[in-house]
């Protein structure tokens, strides 16, 4: 069957009121991500005193709670979670400062991944998937970097930097740049409000005043949040404890992204005759993995049902899938073994507008070099 029936049958599917947002699923699935963290903590705590082993496992529990918090605010961001929008907003913001993103000035930046997904000249993932001519550039130390930097090792750091460090680094480093404009305004110009000022400022940090001020609200609440943590449990637990965790929870999180959209001869067009269907069907895998891992990641394996549409809640993803499933047989399908072999696919061959390994694109250069 040609593509664009396919898509056409699907995309009417989507419109069934049966795959819609249903607000009674949705508290559960929060409740059942929040208490158990909170729980998990209490239990934490209580370890320290009885057993250091008890604690260690303990904290990857909590970085697959943590998992889960982060894939509700996923949905809060397109607004599909539950069917009100000031509702998704508000539990959006209290997950996203759970998480420790804050959730609209996330939301913002994802949806310019969906709308520019397979076309890789504009969006590249979150690792900016290089190039072969960009990498075949660097240095030999580059070059290596770039492999560490991409591969499950890293995960834990680039997650850490991902949840932790970056939302408060670029709200710090922006708010100084704002202030610092103001005051230069202030002296050349006294007579403009502090309103005018703020207009003027430009910065990479955010786009709107909106967003500044999502932002100064989310980590006023993620810092007073773990003040109160810490008095609760004590600084060294959280400190310990609550990093690991949600760096393992961030690990996981850019995994499951990177090999949903990096996986052998994944569609990776230029913007000169991308299409986003395209890239929804042949640009997007379908992971297969195990149940309990589908609980904590809410469904988000049936990534290519996401991409075709961002209005259907996780909840309603393998129904559809299910239920459709004929026709998503050219959908690629990466089970939980080879995750890993996916992960190496790290390079965009922009001739063959796909993804390969760097081993596939040494063979291609020597396939390729005169003899």
């Amino acid at each position: 069957m040609p593509i664009f029936e396919n898509i056409r049958y699907l995309r009417s599917a989507l419109r069934d009121k049966k795959f819609a947002a249903a607000d009674h699923v949705a508290i559960v699935q929060v409740a059942t991500t929040v208490v158990p963290i909170v729980m998990l903590w209490w239990l934490a705590a209580k370890a320290v005193h009885c057993s250091v082993w008890l604690l260690l496992a303990l904290i990857p529990v909590i970085g697959l709670f943590t998992l889960r918090a982060f894939t509700l605010m996923h949905d809060c961001g397109h607004y599909s979670l539950f069917q009100n929008r000031s509702t998704n907003r508000i539990v959006g913001f209290f997950l996203g400062v759970l998480t420790g993103m804050p959730q609209y000035v996330w939301a913002k930046h994802h949806d310019y991944h969906h709308a520019h997904n397979g076309d890789w000249e504009v969006y590249r993932g979150p690792y900016a998937t290089r190039s072969t001519a960009e990498y075949a550039a660097m240095t030999h130390g580059g070059k290596r970097f770039y492999r560490w930097k991409c591969s499950v090792y890293a995960s834990p750091i680039a997650g850490f930097i991902y949840l932790v460090f970056n939302p408060r680094y670029t709200w710090l480093r922006g708010s100084i740049g704002l202030c610092w404009h103001m005051l230069r305004q202030k002296i050349a110009c006294p007579r403009h409000s502090l309103r005018a000022y703020m207009a003027t400022y430009q910065t990479r940090y955010w786009k709107t005043s909106a967003e500044f001020r999502y932002m100064s609200l989310h980590n006023i609440a993620f810092i007073g949040m773990w003040i109160c943590v810490c008095r609760v449990f004590g600084s060294g637990l959280v400190v310990a404890v609550g990093l690991a965790s949600i760096a393992l929870a961030g690990a996981a999180g850019i995994v499951l992204f990177t090999v949903q959209h990096n996986f052998e001869k994944s569609y990776a067009s230029t913007t000169m005759g991308w299409d986003v269907d395209d890239g929804a069907i042949y640009g997007t895998s379908f992971l297969l993995l195990p149940r309990w891992l589908n609980w904590f990641t809410l469904d988000i394996a049936f990534h290519h049902v996401h991409h075709l549409s961002t209005a259907i809640p996780n909840y309603r993803l393998a129904a559809f899938h299910q239920e459709n499933a004929a026709r998503f047989a050219e959908v690629v399908r990466i089970p939980l073994s080879r995750v890993l072999a996916s992960l190496k696919c790290i390079l965009w061959d922009v001739t063959a507008r796909e993804i390969i390994t760097v081993s596939e694109w040494q063979r291609r250069c020597a396939w390729n070099s005169p003899r």
